[in-house]
């Protein structure tokens, strides 16, 4: 792939994920630069990774051919007066920032800019990723290729025609990580309870969840409907666990939980 000078504008625990993911995959360190205003996340990304850091926006942003914003949504007004002066050609912005949408994002920095809103999930820490894209009508082929090619050294990809859908992927991907983490947490108290120590119990359930969702990849022309029925005996000790499922309406409890992700994601975009 291409390297261009990329400079992270907020060094959270996604944007230092996204650095890992990239650093580890081969992508050159004196290209990659961070910026952020406390100390100790600057020196952890030296010290860690050996990229530049910066306390100042203007000055890393102003160096980068991609600029990366990485802040939260209350934070990006504040950000974008330190970024006001840049010189917006011939650079590209992926915003990770959620809810703040193109038409906002053009209000604080420049009607110009060359903007695709990129939603990752945590795992591509691990090059194991997420990302949902969108692109606005400013960005030209080669750089939603370079994007393309950028994330996929993290994990996998997925470009969406309408905006609109970047919430939609907040909740189905960007924050998914959490629900299955809630899910494993619930089942290791549950095994700790039946007796086992928590090492073991975690093993019992990760390994069980690891062992199904790579039976989800080796099979992906069965629906994952058959695949829990190929699973469950009718009447056998499995049946009986989604039998409480389905009576506490499992898949309503999952479906307000992501429609909650999708109002709060807009509610974002118009507070800030």
């Amino acid at each position: 792939m291409e390297y261009k000078k990329i400079t992270f504008i907020g060094a959270g625990n996604m944007a230092c994920a996204i650095i890992a993911g990239l650093v580890t995959s081969g992508y050159p360190t004196n290209l990659i630069t961070a910026s952020d205003p406390k100390p100790d996340k600057c020196d952890f990304l030296t010290n860690q990774y050996n990229i530049d850091t910066k306390k100042n926006n203007f000055l890393a942003a102003e160096q980068a051919d991609v600029i990366v914003l990485a802040v939260k949504p209350q934070l990006m007004q504040l950000v974008g007066n330190d970024l006001r002066s840049v010189d917006w050609n011939h650079k590209l912005i992926i915003s990770i920032v959620a809810g703040i949408n193109n038409a906002r994002l053009n209000e604080i920095l420049s009607d110009s800019i060359n903007l695709i809103r990129a939603m990752p999930n945590m795992p591509v820490l691990i090059k194991q990723g997420m990302t949902g894209l969108y692109a606005n009508s400013n960005v030209n082929q080669s750089d939603k290729v370079f994007v393309s090619e950028l994330m996929g050294t993290v994990g996998k990809i997925c470009w969406v025609e309408q905006e609109s859908d970047i919430n939609n992927i907040i909740a189905i991907a960007s924050s998914a990580p959490a629900y299955f983490f809630l899910f494993m947490e619930a089942m290791q108290i549950e095994a700790i309870a039946q007796g086992f120590d928590k090492n073991t119990a975690r093993l019992l359930v990760q390994q069980s969840a690891l062992g199904a969702i790579k039976m989800g990849f080796a099979n992906p022309n069965i629906e994952l409907s058959t695949l829990c029925e190929q699973i469950t005996s009718k009447g056998g000790t499995t049946a009986e666990a989604l039998k409480i499922f389905n009576k506490h309406q499992l898949s309503d409890i999952v479906a307000k939980a992501m429609q909650a992700v999708v109002a709060r994601a807009e509610e974002i975009g118009k507070l800030f």
